[in-house]
């Protein structure tokens, strides 16, 4: 099973969001094979706790422009592992520490990489 057109969409909306606020180190995951009730992952760091939660704000802001509103959040008030949980998506926005901490991209390495194409700012680790 691979994502949806749809959420490969979302994911690269809430990318360009993450960029917009110089989000680094931005990756998007199909998980739609080993989790039946996502079909995205979307990885984000931030270098502070300030950052991580504009990065966060800002995608929750797009996503509602296009009509997608998270179903849960959590960690905003922390700013150190945000995650919001749109459905077909889920956007996961860390700390620096922390993403290398909880390293997802590890435990998520045989899922397939969805390019982002990022148009400005950051570079993407699948454009690395």
């Amino acid at each position: 099973m691979t994502a949806t057109p749809t959420s490969i969409e979302l994911a690269r909306l809430a990318a360009e969001a993450a960029d917009s606020k110089q989000a680094d180190h931005l990756v998007a995951l199909d998980v739609s094979g080993p989790l039946p009730l996502t079909d995205v992952f979307v990885l984000a760091s931030g270098r502070n706790e300030r950052n991580v939660t504009a990065i966060a704000e800002e995608i929750q802001d797009r996503l509602a422009e296009a009509g997608v509103k998270a179903i849960r959040r959590e960690g905003l008030s922390e700013g150190r592992w945000v995650l919001l949980d749109f459905g077909d998506i889920v956007v996961h926005v860390f700390h620096e520490e922390d993403r290398m901490y909880y390293s997802l991209e590890r435990l998520w390495k045989d899922c397939p990489v969805i390019p982002l194409h990022v148009a400005a700012g950051s570079q993407s680790e699948s454009e690395v």
